[in-house]
């Protein structure tokens, strides 16, 4: 059974000049890591990140959000001091909201390969809309000793 076709309309049909960062442009600190002296014993860690911001591709102004992220660790946990560079990196890049959470939580499974992930953005109200964005990872072959 084939998906239903849909006409969707093109994007940008207002014509705005979009100006998203290329990843490879993007000037992100790296997230280090630490062993996690505890495998097979299953703990959350939870992060609030109050002062996330990055720019709008579509204004050039800024966004802000709040990141939530809670994970469960495999062999390794992330070193707070560069979650926080990490995270304060992206004051200058141009992403959409929808990708920007997409790309933390890549950079976050790529950096300590945890159980399972979920990473949330909750962004301020800009034009009378309020976003929120969540996105998780779960390890589909259960902890890897």
């Amino acid at each position: 059974m084939s998906a239903p076709k849909t006409d969707l309309a093109p994007p940008n049909q207002q014509g705005l000049d979009i100006q998203s960062t290329p990843r490879a442009e993007m000037k992100l600190y790296p997230l280090d890591t630490f062993p996690y002296e505890f495998p097979g014993r299953e703990i959350k860690i939870q992060f609030e990140i109050p002062e996330f911001t990055c720019i709008c591709p579509f204004s050039d102004f800024p966004d802000f959000a709040t990141i939530r992220i809670e994970y469960v660790p495999n062999q390794r946990c992330v070193e707070l001091k560069s979650l926080k560079l990490y995270i304060n990196s992206f004051r200058e890049v141009k992403v959409f909201h929808e990708h920007v959470i997409n790309m933390i939580l890549e950079d976050f499974v790529k950096a300590c390969d945890p159980i399972s992930v979920e990473i949330e953005g909750d962004f301020n109200v800009r034009g009378n809309i309020k976003t929120t964005v969540r996105a998780e990872y779960k390890k589909a072959d259960g902890r890897k000793q």
